[in-house]
């Protein structure tokens, strides 16, 4: 039997006592996304009533399989232990109707564009809700469905701004429910409802007998479309510190009220296709539509290499405009997935980023070493994506004998066997020998910046080494030189003064790049310049945007 797809379509009153900006963010950041995270979920949004009618707020989730709404991978979310402290002390303070529906018929215009599609972020709509409720004498129903066939949908389509027309009936999975149809009409925010044509199409003599002889009960709401849901979070707000988080810490999901970029942070996952989670950190403007830059890692360590950058960057007031997305690069833990790392992995895994943040097209991806090849990668890989890109202390074409002085690094690892929490680590071997190269000797003068380096030291140290050997494949064999000979997007190549023989090197890959790129060296720093040198490179990341 093949499955009936339909929706959940669901109505909330917040008393209150439950503040705005708490309703939002537990909707928004962590109910919707566990929900678009189920398969059978096909998409999610948010509507705020523009009729002035109680309940205020509706969601509507397209379901491709109703029965699923009946099993375990649905009905646990709505149980603890998945569902939250803070899910349910939030709930406590909403009135909540969940109405199941299925699918009927659809008819759309010619230029429908699907809200979920990236291409639609920043588009908005209308949307009627009417209940209609049915006389049970023999053929009402069918008679009801041929005004709308025959008639009804058509006059409907001739309304200016009519995008869609959806009819639902309550779902078999439901069989305790009332009978009623549901017809969901999608217009354009400018659209001709208040019109001649649609008091035509609501005024007929049919249909005046199918509302006084078929329909016994009839209701109608309009909305506005309030937010789109996504898999990941990414709502945030200026005003957050307004109310205190519920027991944040054992939550999967984490709102954070205080950050540096001014409207507090949110740190979740995105799960790429192949199943592997990325954690992310997303901060900055409170602006749904504003400008995204995107950070990747050098390997073995964590994002917690650009906070110094990004205290720099966000105290330049101008840089208040943008959001900043920090994540964890396959190999920070064991879960790399089955196929081999390589930078067109890692490439394929910031469209992922942006693809599930419903970002069309980030402003920048900065990246160093490691995330310098993959960010240099991405941009050639996906110009129509990003805008710009800054490529830090790496290489256009993995060297000769990279693998051999990986391979070493592995068994110097290994050798060691350190593990922490049950789990291996890469140990603290060659976390010193790394870090002892990718640093200045004056950053370890017993001063704060000796602090910093024993930072990223211990994030070093505590890589999963399982992680470390999968991800280390990236950096075997790659050569993007030939590609770069006709790349157009915006770019920069940054280096550390100290770092070796990568001065020279980068400063030929600006030379050899396509379009032209800028080249900058930032001086007393090694191989993470972000790192040693945070205002020097915010400096020249504000420049290079600007």
């Amino acid at each position: 039997m093949s499955p009936t797809s339909g929706i959940l379509y669901v109505t909330m009153q917040h008393k209150a006592s439950l503040p705005l900006p708490q309703f939002h963010d537990w909707y928004n950041n962590e109910h919707g996304p566990t929900r678009l995270r189920l398969p059978f979920c096909s998409n999610g949004f948010r509507y705020q009533a523009s009729d002035l009618e109680k309940p205020e707020w509706m969601a509507v989730y397209d379901i491709t399989d109703m029965a699923e709404l009946t099993r375990h991978a649905y009905l646990r979310l709505r149980d603890q232990p998945v569902k939250s402290k803070r899910e349910a002390d939030t709930m406590a303070q909403i009135a909540v109707d969940r109405k199941l529906y299925d699918f009927v018929e659809c008819r759309e215009a010619e230029d429908f564009m699907k809200l979920e599609d990236l291409e639609a972020e920043g588009k908005g709509n209308v949307v009627v809700a009417v209940f209609l409720e049915v006389n049970e004498e023999e053929g009402n129903v069918a008679e009801l469905n041929r005004w709308y066939r025959e008639e009804h949908m058509d006059m409907l389509s001739k309304v200016p701004g009519w995008l869609r027309t959806r009819r639902f009936v309550n779902s078999s999975v439901d069989p305790e429910a009332p009978r009623e149809f549901l017809a969901l009409y999608d217009y354009a925010p400018e659209n001709g409802l208040a019109g001649e044509e649609f008091k035509a199409a609501t005024s007929t003599a049919w249909a005046k007998n199918i509302m006084s002889k078929v329909v016994k009960g009839k209701r109608r709401r309009v909305y506005d479309l309030f937010y789109t849901f996504g898999s990941a979070p990414r709502y945030l707000q200026e005003n957050l510190s307004d109310w205190k988080l519920t027991d944040p810490e054992s939550l999967k999901t984490k709102t954070i009220s205080e950050s540096v970029g001014g409207a507090g942070a949110i740190e979740s996952w995105v799960t790429t296709k192949d199943g592997v989670n990325l954690p992310f950190r997303l901060e900055g403007s409170a602006d749904p539509a504003a400008p995204l830059i995107v950070l990747s890692n050098s390997i073995l360590v964590d994002y917690g290499i650009w906070n110094g950058f990004i205290s720099e960057f966000f105290a330049v007031p101008e840089n208040k405009k943008y959001r900043v997305l920090r994540y964890l690069t396959r190999g920070r833990s064991s879960n790399c997935g089955s196929q081999p790392v390589t930078i067109d992995v890692l490439a394929s895994d910031i469209i992922t980023l942006l693809d599930t943040l419903r970002v069309k097209k980030a402003a920048a991806i900065i990246g160093v070493s490691l995330g310098g090849a993959t960010v240099l990668n991405t941009s050639l890989k996906y110009p129509e994506r990003i805008q710009s890109f800054i490529s830090c202390d790496t290489n256009s074409k993995s060297p000769a004998g990279n693998s051999k002085a990986w391979d070493d690094r592995i068994a110097m690892s290994e050798n060691e066997g350190a593990t922490a929490s049950g789990e291996s680590i890469v140990g603290s071997e060659l976390a010193e020998i790394t870090t002892r190269r990718w640093f200045v000797p004056a950053s370890y003068d017993g001063g704060e910046m000796e602090k910093t380096c024993l930072v990223v030291k211990k994030m070093v140290e505590t890589n999963n080494r399982e992680g470390f050997r999968k991800s280390v494949n990236a950096l075997f064999e790659y050569d993007l030189e030939e590609e770069m000979k006709t790349s157009e997007v915006k770019a920069a190549f940054v280096v550390g003064g100290s770092d070796g023989v990568l001065p020279g090197t980068m400063k030929e890959m600006a030379r050899a790049y396509g379009k032209g790129a800028e080249y900058q060296i930032i001086e007393g720093a090694g191989h993470l310049p972000m790192v040693e040198k945070p205002k020097d490179f915010a400096g020249f990341v504000t420049a290079f945007l600007g």
